[in-house]
């Protein structure tokens, strides 16, 4: 079907121009202009997705205001079937939504959002986009659009900035839109993902893989200290429990309950959840000569368990003027960023790296646990991994991995020399 022969919007037709392309025209009915309806009659031009964009986002939404007295000014508009808006509200209205974490879920409104809302030449917008027109190089060339953003300063020089995280993040959200969008509508969504396989890198060409710092046990140790001195007694356990636990903060402050560990069934165990993935498990406390495995941690622990009935195990140390009880560490938003900017207060009065952050002690977790010779399956299990290939981003090569596996390796080859060496002389 070629563009000409597409359906129009309402109160819209065509005609063939002179030069023999065809043109587009908005026409009200001659009733409503009888009636004093403000909304004229006008030409839309000779480029279909502009008429078509311009006539439902503006003319007809007029039209309709008009006619209903301003009634559907109150209603939002509903994405035309089968465009990438409507992919959008098929994803955000889908059981599989509602199983995402909370803040997966704004990450992804904000790719979906940055993406449908990118401009075309032709003046509409992506999102506007029947997903029938949509290839992998539309996508790519779109893609290629998000990486890069162009201000200016204060002499009016154009200065670009790459923006390479938030443009991987927004493909990656369109990816998941379309698969759960297909299974829903697969008469209407290709089956076909232009999203996937875009071979998306983390950093641009020549340029290092960003890294997030590794704390140290020294790191955590003087962290602790100046937490407590500073009167953040519940951001110094939670630091020492994503050591021990490999826990990720949104985890540690916004899911881990009292009810989670050591509850009256199970007196000698905590119970993992993690939101990322939904795996969960029982974590024991006490090996088999009945010896704690973390004396320190479940010690801190258990002195907030004996004073709090139910709830978050960790909460703000410090009253609020909003409530009498101690507030969650996320806000209303049910984000981290207050957290953050506590850690970092924390960082500066310990004398630390400015880098470190609260995910650093996670990472130097995972790190100390393959310093100890750990297997890949032992970290799996501690951390709730599916996977080998995600080790290598939280246990960094350091200096006696490097060393550990060099001497293995020069061990290996002395034993393969003697071995041909015993077997020359065999056959001598």
């Amino acid at each position: 079907m070629t563009l000409s022969q597409s359906k129009l919007p309402r109160y819209c037709r065509r005609k063939p121009s002179k030069n023999g392309r065809w043109a587009y025209f908005f026409d009200p009915p001659s009733w409503a202009r009888k009636q004093g309806c403000h909304v004229k009659a006008e030409a839309l031009g000779e480029e279909y997705a502009a008429a078509v964009e311009r006539a439902e986002n503006i003319l007809l939404p007029a039209f309709d205001s008009w006619r209903s007295g301003g009634l559907t000014d109150m209603v939002p508009p509903s994405p035309v079937p089968g465009t990438f808006d409507w992919l959008a509200s098929v994803f955000e209205t889908h059981q599989k939504w509602r199983e995402i974490e909370r803040n997966t879920q704004r990450l992804y409104r904000q790719g979906l959002a940055l993406f449908a809302n990118q401009m075309l030449k032709d003046g509409s917008r992506v999102g506007s986009k029947q997903l029938s027109d949509f290839t992998k190089g539309f996508v790519d060339a779109i893609y290629a659009k998000l990486l890069v953003v162009e201000h200016r300063d204060a002499c009016g020089n154009v200065i670009k900035r790459e923006r390479r995280r938030f443009a991987n993040a927004a493909m990656a959200s369109c990816r998941r839109a379309w698969f759960v969008g297909q299974r829903a509508q697969e008469t209407i969504v290709p089956a076909i993902n232009p999203f996937s396989r875009m071979g998306l890198k983390t950093h641009a060409p020549g340029q290092p893989a960003r890294q997030t710092p590794t704390a140290t046990w020294d790191e955590l140790v003087a962290f602790r200290a100046a937490a407590k001195k500073l009167g953040y007694r519940s951001v110094a356990t939670a630091a020492l429990l994503t050591w021990e636990w490999l826990q990720r903060e949104e985890h540690v402050f916004g899911a881990f309950e009292i009810s989670h560990y050591r509850p009256t069934e199970r007196p000698n165990s905590v119970r993992i959840v993690h939101p990322k993935n939904g795996e969960e498990a029982w974590w024991p406390l006490f090996d088999e000569m009945g010896e704690p495995l973390f004396p320190e941690l479940m010690a801190e622990l258990d002195a907030i368990k004996a004073k709090t009935v139910w709830g978050l195990v960790f909460r703000r140390d410090h009253e609020h003027r909003r409530s009498p009880a101690p507030l969650p560490w996320p806000t209303e938003r049910k984000d981290l960023r207050y957290l953050r900017s506590v850690v970092k207060k924390i960082v500066a009065a310990a004398g630390l790296r400015s880098e470190l952050s609260f995910t650093s002690f996670r990472h130097g977790g995972f790190t100390e646990g393959a310093d100890s010779d750990l297997t890949d399956a032992e970290l799996r299990a501690a951390a709730r991994h599916r996977s080998s290939r995600q080790m290598p981003t939280y246990a960094k090569r350091t200096r006696k991995q490097l060393i550990a596996g060099s001497k293995k390796r020069r061990e290996e080859r002395a034993k393969a020399a003697l071995a041909g060496l015993a077997a020359t002389r065999s056959s001598e």
